[in-house]
């Protein structure tokens, strides 16, 4: 004799769904949007990185700031600096590249756009996701995400950089329009870096009583705002660096021959 066990009322009244989800709207957009912004991206900086037409005085194209080989053009270098001889040969970006790419990719807001655009985890909300199985990033090769904060650090560096060459060509080519292009783009760099979540935090997270370090409070209200446009701040940045790189590299590849240039 085979006995069972009687379900309870709140299981009996649970839908049991055998579609992926009930929404009728265009969910699959976003992240499908998503999936081509952040691949057109990948795609130009695995180009530009290994692309030799990064310089032309006074202009030195962003993936490829700063210039810390032997094998940079002339004028180039970094405070005339070339701490790492010939780089074997390689392209002296790739020397750079892991600062603001690790920066990026441990993202807290690009860590949701790639999971949700390429891993389908969660493809949008109240859509199931392929994945039978979660562990978060509580273990390899996610659990390396909490090294985002030191990337913070290195990205500040790489920000101020970018300002210099900004300021660098709006003092030898004021009128130039890859001038006002690298400064917005060094403008837009900078923001998205200090509207960080951790930023935030470094600036006044830990802080019990606000009122006992009210410069720290002011820099923490103003990162907050910032904090609030860190979406888009992610993307506008992460466009104007292709256009202010590219456009050096019309340039220097004689492209883009105007006068003010």
């Amino acid at each position: 004799m085979t006995q069972t066990t009687a379900e309870s009322p709140a299981r009996k009244q649970r839908a049991q769904l055998k579609v992926r989800t009930l929404r009728t709207d265009r969910w699959w957009l976003a992240p499908a949007l998503t999936f081509a912004g952040l691949m057109a991206f990948l795609i130009y900086g695995f180009w530009a990185t290994f692309d030799a037409s990064y310089f032309v005085d006074p202009y030195i194209a962003p993936f490829s700031s700063p210039c810390l080989a032997t094998s940079c053009p002339e004028g180039a270098r970094f405070l005339g600096l070339a701490p790492f001889g010939d780089w074997y040969g390689l392209p002296p970006g790739l020397l750079i590249l892991g600062l603001p790419a690790g920066f990026r990719v441990t993202c807290y807001y690009y860590r949701k756009s790639y999971y949700r655009s390429f891993w389908l985890s969660p493809p949008a909300c109240a859509v199931a996701e392929p994945h039978k199985k979660y562990t978060g990033e509580t273990r390899l090769p996610l659990i390396i995400q909490n090294v985002h904060r030191y990337f913070f650090y290195g990205a500040i560096v790489i920000g101020a950089i970018l300002t210099y060459d900004a300021i660098l060509a709006l003092i030898h080519k004021p009128g130039g329009l890859g001038t006002w292009i690298l400064l917005v783009n060094a403008g837009l760099i900078v923001a998205y870096t200090l509207s960080c979540h951790s930023c935030r935090h470094i600036t006044a997270g830990r802080l019990n009583h606000f009122s006992k370090h009210p410069l720290r409070y002011r820099a923490w209200t103003f990162i907050s705002k910032l904090n609030a446009k860190h979406q888009q701040l992610a993307w506008a940045s992460m466009f104007s660096v292709m256009i202010a790189d590219f456009y050096v590299r019309l340039v220097a590849k004689g492209v883009i021959t105007f006068p003010y240039a």
